[in-house]
């Protein structure tokens, strides 16, 4: 009896084994057919929250593209590309200040030089100018002398006058000794001089600092007039002066203050704008 009972709970033991085998052989096929049953369709996607848009106005609605839907298989779904249009009229704001003027920025290069333009129209006559002072421009004339005789004690030394015949205009400077030209041309000048007794006279016509022409008498007994003269051809700023000019002998001119015995005259021949 006790072997019976031995017996029948070994068979009870085998069949729940086999159960229990049993009962994983079907789990394992009944997974096995439901991933075959799943493996021709794609699992649902979770699908997108799209966000909130206004929808004011027609131009604010979101926009699917076609390519969009091309790009997926099923169209059903396809993530649709929302391209939201914005009205620039309600994000528009007031216009502003000017700002500050900025730094200059730094200079470029120069260009090349562009083709000449078309010549212009001849323009109008204009209207004519103020009449000019006519002896002004074209006439010049001085007449100078000089009363106090002049030794010659330095080597060069410059012979003022203190006598005014003519003065046209005050060419001539009655400081200086000196004619000034302000008309260009061509002028006549003459010196005349009275010798000293036994003293030698060495006088030179100056224009600017140049000898031109010279005035020489030799010592003598008697005294004597002696003269020379010339023409130039003067520009303007020109100057016309007489100096003395010492050697080894004594250099002196000839004055006494009753008479006039040292002339200087100029006077304009010829304008060069003539």
């Amino acid at each position: 009896m006790a072997k019976t009972f031995w017996e029948y709970g070994q068979n009870l033991m085998g069949m729940m084994a086999k159960i229990a085998l049993l009962l994983r052989m079907s789990t394992l096929i009944l997974l096995l057919v439901f991933s075959v049953g799943n493996a021709g369709s794609q699992p649902e996607l979770p699908r997108r929250r799209l966000a909130c848009v206004r929808c004011c106005g027609a131009s604010e609605r979101p926009v699917v593209t076609q390519r969009s839907a091309r790009m997926s298989g099923d169209p059903q779904y396809s993530v649709p590309k929302i391209r939201p249009t914005i009205d620039i009229t309600i994000l528009k704001g007031e216009k502003g200040e000017m700002g500050e003027r900025g730094l200059p920025g730094a200079v470029g290069k120069a260009g090349e030089r562009g083709t000449r333009g078309p010549s212009g129209h001849k323009g109008q006559k204009g209207q004519p100018g103020p009449q000019g002072h006519s002896c002004k421009q074209q006439f010049a004339a001085f007449s100078v002398g000089r009363r106090k005789p002049q030794h010659s004690s330095h080597y060069f030394q410059h012979v003022t006058f203190d006598t005014e015949f003519v003065n046209l205009y005050q060419h001539f400077n009655m400081f200086s000794g000196k004619f000034f030209c302000y008309v260009p041309g061509v002028y006549y000048f003459s010196l005349n001089v009275h010798t000293w007794n036994f003293k030698e006279t060495y006088v030179h016509l100056m224009r600017n600092e140049e000898a031109v022409a010279v005035l020489y008498a030799q010592p003598s007994d008697r005294s004597i007039m002696q003269s020379q003269s010339l023409m130039l051809d003067l520009q303007e700023g020109d100057e016309v002066w007489i100096r003395m000019f010492k050697r080894e002998r004594e250099n002196a001119i000839y004055g006494e203050e009753s008479d006039v015995y040292i002339i200087f005259n100029g006077h304009l021949v010829k304008p060069a704008l003539e």
